[in-house]
């Protein structure tokens, strides 16, 4: 008799699995905690709204909260990095807004960036139309050196805020005085700056526009924030989707962001789950955290061939992590192994290459006490 097919993923042929590698975005980003996604279907299920208002309103609670002048919910910090750029290109005219992403009849259509912190998401600043110039070296950047890659074409700086650049780059503040004294706009994408609170709000507070990932705050997978300066994130709002949508019926030029569409019950589960995030205890959620850090040293430390690591250094952001890291003239397997034979098993359990040569790194935020028992259990199997 044929085995019936109860869970939802395997009625569609998908397989769940276990996910130590953290907050990432090719796994789904996040899980809600049960008080958010309650507030979400409540959202859902208790009738339509006015989709400007339920933005504005809600925004007026992230900018109150982040003490910025200005926010709301976006489709992912990606979504705010690309529409704090084009509010940086366009301003509050109505016509440039209609252009873009087409720049090339614009006077100043370009963001200054610092060479040497390229990274993956650096292609949100240039989605509305900006074109990067880069400045400084590989190994870093003066102010001055941003200052001279400052000309009359430049619209703004994008600015990756990771915490964690040292002083051969230009900070965050630097920029912001660069900014203001040339008259143009800081284009922060701050993403996962989401703790300690007071690095949170500090970063919100510093930009013209910052972006923020709702997911690490246990909003869902799809969620964000843009925040700031009033100005510019009214010129954002605008030229997202619901700005699109209100410029068609006053027969204004449309903006180009329509693709950044959220659902109400998304934005209430943003709203919501910052609301949480500034209310609950962060030493005891860090004291889980280090709960299920130490649950791996405990379980695998004294395993002939693997050696765990708890980083000491200060939490910054959303990453509870620790290392494991495996000799492979003793165990017999080295660590891509180890990674493919833990995602080939049943139920798939996906980690990362860590930061070490020879181990992975397990981001424990995501899982459970259960869950880790499990993991634990995985990894002696694969090297046994």
């Amino acid at each position: 008799m044929e085995a019936t097919v109860t869970g939802i993923y395997e009625q569609f042929g998908v397989t769940p699995g276990i996910n130590a590698r953290g907050n990432q975005t090719l796994l789904g980003g996040s899980t809600p905690p049960p008080e958010i996604q309650e507030a979400m279907d409540e959202a859902m299920n208790s009738g339509y709204v006015v989709f400007e208002d339920l933005l504005r309103k809600t925004g007026d609670f992230i900018a109150e909260t982040l003490g910025t002048e200005s926010a709301f919910v976006t489709s992912g910090a990606a979504a705010a990095i690309s529409l704090g750029s084009a509010a940086a290109l366009a301003g509050n005219d109505r016509d440039k807004m209609g252009k873009l992403p087409d720049t090339s009849s614009f006077d100043r259509n370009e963001l200054v960036f610092q060479k040497g912190q390229d990274y993956t998401y650096k292609r949100c600043f240039t989605l509305a139309g900006a074109k990067l110039k880069e400045v400084g070296r590989e190994d870093g950047c003066t102010v001055e050196e941003m200052e001279a890659g400052i000309g009359p074409k430049t619209a703004g700086i994008a600015f990756y805020e990771s915490g964690l650049w040292g002083d051969e780059w230009v900070s965050i503040e630097e920029a912001r005085a660069l900014a203001d004294k040339h008259d143009i706009r800081l284009i922060v994408d701050a993403a996962g700056q989401i703790y300690p609170l007071d690095q949170f709000t500090k970063v919100a507070q510093t930009g013209d526009v910052v972006a923020f990932g709702a997911k690490y705050i246990g909003s869902p997978h799809s969620t964000g924030i843009c925040t700031g300066r009033a100005e510019w994130v009214e010129s954002a709002f605008q030229q997202n989707f619901i700005g699109v949508e209100v410029a068609g019926m006053k027969g204004l030029p449309r903006g180009y962001g329509r693709p950044y569409k959220t659902d109400r019950g998304e934005v209430v589960g943003v709203a919501a789950a910052l609301r949480r995030w500034f209310s609950i205890d962060h030493e005891e959620r860090l004291a889980i955290e280090e709960a299920k850090r130490t649950a791996f040293h405990r379980g695998l430390n004294d395993v002939n061939g693997i050696d765990v690591t708890i980083p000491n250094t200060p939490q910054l952001g959303p990453n509870t992590t620790v290392f494991i890291r495996f000799d492979p003239e003793v165990t017999g397997v080295d660590v891509n192994e180890v990674i493919k034979r833990l995602e080939q098993g049943d139920p798939p359990i996906w980690t990362r290459v860590g930061g070490e040569e020879g181990s992975i790194g397990i981001g424990v935020q995501m899982l459970t006490d259960e869950q880790v028992e499990t993991v634990i259990q995985r990894i002696k199997e694969v090297i046994s």
